[in-house]
C-alpha cells in the first residue's frame, strides 16, 4: 500500500470555564467562588482534551490513541456527577445545568459517534466515498459540540453578567482558542485532502489493474485517473492559502500534476502488456507449426512481434522506473508537507 498522509481527527471547541475572573464588587465574591469550583472540575477535561488533540496533530491515529479517548470520558463522567451534585446559585440552576447538559452531549459524541468514527477508519481508505463519509462524520460530530458550546458561552456569560462578573483570558482560555484553531486547520485540511485522495485512490485502481495485467481495467482506470487529476487541479484553483499558508495546496498541485502526467504515460505501459499478448499469441502458432511447415511470412512476423515486444518491454521498464521514482518523491513531499502545516497551525 502506497503510504498516505492521513489524518483522523475528531476536533471540540471546548469552552473552557476560566478560573481566573475578577470581582466587580465584593458582595458577588459567592458567585465568583461558584464559576472558580466549576472551572476547577472542567479544567482536568480540557487538558485531556487538549492532550487527545495534541496527539492526532502528531499524525496518530484514532485506533492508536483509543486509550485517550477512554480517558477523555472518564474525566467527562467525573466532572458531570461533581458539577451535576452542585445546588444552583441563589436558587437558579440554569448556569450548572447548562454545563451538566453540554458535558453529557460531549459524552454521548465521545462514546457514541466517535466509536462509529474509529470503526469507520478501518475501512476508510477502502475508497473515496468510504473516506469522504469518514471526514463528515467528523465533521458532524464536531458541529454538535460546536453548537452546544456556543449556547453554553451565552449562559455562562449571562451568569457573569448578572453576578458582576469579569472574565478574564488565562490558560484554559488559551487551550480553547487552540482546540478552535485545531478544528479550523482540519476543515482546511479535510478539503485539500479529498481533492488528493480521489487521484491517489485511483493510482491505485490502476496500479492493482497494472499487477493483474487486466487491460481493459487499465484501461479504464488510467482515463479516470486523468479525469480526477484535472477534476482537482481545478478544484484547488478557488481554494485559498490558510492564513497565508500556501505549502498544502503546492503540494496537492504537484501530486495531481504527476498523476495526470502519469495518466498520459500509462499508454505505454498499457501498450506493453498488448504488445505481451499478441507476442504469446503468435509464438503459441508459430511453435506449433513443424520446422518444414513454417513459411517465410510466418518467420519474418514472429521475428517482428519479438521485436515489438522487446521494445515495448525497454519503454515498460524505463517509463515505469521514472514513475516510481517520481511517486515516491511527491508522495514524501505530500506527506511531509501535510505534517508541517498540521503542526505549524496546531
Amino acid at each position: 500500500m502506497i503510504k498516505t498522509a492521513f489524518k483522523s481527527i475528531l476536533l471540540f471547541s471546548i469552552l473552557v470555564l476560566s478560573s481566573n475572573i475578577t470581582n466587580a464588587q465584593k458582595k458577588f465574591e459567592s458567585a465568583t467562588e461558584y464559576m472558580d469550583y466549576i472551572g476547577e472540575h472542567y479544567k482536568q477535561l480540557t487538558d485531556d482534551q487538549w492532550s487527545y488533540t495534541s496527539a492526532v496533530a502528531n499524525d496518530k491515529s484514532a485506533k492508536k490513541i483509543e486509550n485517550k479517548r477512554v480517558e477523555l470520558l472518564r474525566t467527562n463522567k467525573e466532572a458531570q456527577n461533581k458539577i451535576g451534585n452542585m445546588s444552583g446559585f441563589g436558587g437558579n440552576t440554569e448556569y450548572r445545568d447548562s454545563i451538566v447538559s453540554f458535558l453529557r452531549l460531549n459524552y454521548n459524541v465521545l462514546n457514541d459517534d466517535y466509536d462509529k468514527i474509529v470503526d469507520m477508519e478501518e475501512i476508510a481508505e477502502q475508497s473515496y466515498d468510504f473516506m469522504e463519509a469518514y471526514l463528515m462524520a467528523q465533521e458532524q460530530a464536531s458541529a454538535k459540540i460546536n453548537a452546544a458550546s456556543d449556547m453554553l458561552s451565552i449562559v455562562q456569560k449571562k451568569f457573569a453578567e448578572d453576578n458582576n462578573i469579569t472574565m478574564i483570558d488565562g490558560e484554559d482560555s488559551k487551550k480553547t482558542k487552540k482546540l478552535a484553531q485545531a478544528s479550523k486547520t482540519y476543515k482546511y485540511y479535510n478539503v485539500v485532502y479529498l481533492i488528493f485522495f480521489k487521484a491517489y485512490k485511483q493510482e491505485a485502481f490502476f496500479m492493482e489493474a497494472m499487477n493483474t495485467g487486466d487491460v481493459n481495467s487499465m484501461e479504464q482506470s488510467k482515463n479516470a485517473l486523468i479525469e480526477y487529476a484535472e477534476e482537482g487541479l481545478d478544484k484547488l484553483k478557488s481554494i485559498k492559502p490558510f492564513e497565508g499558508d500556501n505549502s498544502l495546496k503546492i503540494a496537492a498541485d504537484e501530486i495531481l500534476k504527476f498523476y495526470k502526467q502519469e495518466g498520459n504515460d500509462a499508454q505505454v505501459l498499457i501498450d506493453f502488456y498488448l504488445n505481451k499478448e499478441k507476442f504469446e499469441a503468435i509464438r503459441t502458432a508459430f511453435e506449433a507449426k513443424k520446422k518444414g511447415k513454417k513459411t517465410n511470412e510466418d518467420i519474418d512476423q514472429y521475428n517482428k512481434a519479438i521485436n515489438d515486444y522487446n521494445e515495448s518491454s525497454n519503454a515498460y521498464n524505463a517509463t515505469n522506473e521514472r514513475l516510481n521514482k517520481t511517486r515516491s518523491k511527491q508522495l514524501d513531499n505530500w506527506n511531509n508537507t501535510a505534517t508541517k502545516f498540521t503542526k505549524k497551525h496546531i
